[in-house]
This record gives C-alpha cells, sequence and structure tokens, in this order.
C-alpha cells in the first residue's frame, strides 16, 4: 500500500515505512521504488515499463516523505536542485536524552568519518579531532535543531539538515547524547518493536521542475504508534 502525499504527471512524494528500502538491494527485500512503479501502473493503466527516478534516499530504518521523480526531465533538474542543496529538509526524531544545558534551541558541527566495512560513521568535535590518516575522508556536517515537546521519558526533537551526510542525524545526536529511540547501532538503550528508530522525515520543500513553484509536503507519522501520537498531539497543543 503506497501512502501518496503529492502527485502530479512530474513527480511523486510518498510516505515510507520504517524498515522499506527506497531501492532494492542485495537483499532481495521488497523496495518502496517498485511499490511506487507498481502503483503507477495500475493507477494509470500503463502498458508498458514505468520510468521512476529516485530523487533522494532515507535510511532503511527511517520513515517519512521521499521525493521521486515521474520523467526523465524531471529527474535531472531535481538531482540538480538537491546538488546546490535547493531542497529543505526537515525531520523529527525522539530521543532518549534532552540536549545538556536545557537548550531548546541550537546548531551542531561535527566532522564525520563514514566506515563502509560496518556502514557506520563516526563525529568528531573537530577536523584536528578526527585521526590523521581519516582526516581526508572527513565531511563537516551541520543541522539546527529545536526542542518540541517532551514527555516522562522521551523528547521530540524538529531538525533541519544543512549537509547531507552518511547517517548524519544519528551520528550528531549520538555525539551529543541524545541517541534516537530504537537506534542501537548509535546508542540507544533499546530497539522499537518495529526494527525501525524513531526518525521522520517530517517535511520536505523544494522547486517544482516544470512550474516551478515551492512544493511543500508533509509526513504524518504512524497513527498506530502510541509515542508518534502522543508527540502528534503535544506539537498541536502546542500551536494552538
Amino acid at each position: 500500500m503506497v501512502e501518496v502525499l503529492y502527485e502530479d504527471n512530474h513527480v511523486i512524494v510518498v510516505n515510507k515505512r520504517p524498515g522499506e528500502l527506497v531501492q532494492p538491494d542485495q537483499s532481495g527485500g521488497p523496495a518502496l521504488e517498485e511499490t511506487v512503479k507498481d502503483y503507477i501502473k495500475v493507477k494509470y493503466a500503463k502498458p508498458g515499463a514505468v520510468f521512476l527516478g529516485v530523487v533522494h534516499r532515507i535510511d532503511r530504518p527511517v520513515g517519512g516523505a521521499v521525493l521521486l521523480a515521474r520523467t526523465s526531465k524531471a529527474l535531472v533538474r531535481l538531482n540538480e536542485q538537491l546538488k546546490q542543496r535547493k531542497f529543505r529538509k526537515t525531520y523529527w526524531a525522539i530521543i532518549e536524552n534532552r540536549p545538556s544545558g536545557n537548550t531548546a534551541a541550537g546548531e551542531l558541527k561535527h566532522y564525520i568519518v563514514r566506515n563502509g566495512k560496518t556502514n557506520k560513521s563516526t563525529a568528531y568535535e573537530t577536523l584536528t579531532a578526527v585521526p590523521e590518516r581519516l582526516r581526508g575522508e572527513a565531511k563537516e556536517a551541520i543541522l539546527r535543531y529545536k526542542l518540541l515537546a517532551s514527555g516522562d521519558r522521551y523528547h521530540l526533537l524538529e531538525i533541519e539538515l544543512l549537509t547531507g551526510r552518511h547517517h548524519q542525524i544519528r551520528c550528531q545526536l549520538s555525539k551529543i547524547g541524545c541517541p534516537i529511540k530504537g537506534d542501537l547501532k548509535y546508542g540507544a538503550a533499546r530497539s522499537n518493536k518495529d526494527g525501525g528508530i524513531s526518525l521522520w522525515a517530517r517535511r520536505l520543500s523544494f522547486e517544482h521542475p516544470v512550474t516551478h513553484k515551492t512544493i511543500t509536503v508533509e509526513a504524518p507519522t504512524p497513527a498506530d504508534d502510541t509515542l508518534w501520537a502522543f508527540f502528534e498531539r503535544a506539537t498541536n497543543s502546542n500551536a494552538e
């Protein structure tokens, strides 16, 4: 079942489920790309192969908004926007610990090094803190965060990515002692029942590749997850 958030003749934005691959890999598991192709083929009764271009990806255990291109022209133009960092990506993260100093908002800047063998990244405070042999691989990672709500055990952050690095949010929040709920790889106390992590690609803004209008899409968090539902209610009441 595909949850479509926005759709026209050129692009489609869908709400990915945690644990779902964006593109097929060696594991052979079901992938969002193929599911959306099947959806388009059936809905529009397309007789031949369906074109669909993946514009950006989110990690397998993460849920939320994913943008795909329905034409090759749209794919080229959206890839150029992505390259120029014109997308605005906002995430929600449920974390185990509140940021130190009772900080309600802030900016994190680290230097990240990816280990391809373990598929894990390490964040360093400064470039000089990176081991000399790894400095050539280090990439600057910057994000902004805002505390939206707190419960008895967990806290909700809204995060704006200013750079797009491997496992950036997971890695940087772990570095400041605020691992994401369920993210065992980056220091969470326990796993989530669904095997995913409590990180959601909440909002995505981009320039439409044909009309050039700004499109902003918001991805609902899982309604059947009591903790996500709690934070949805908390943010809605705070906004009123």
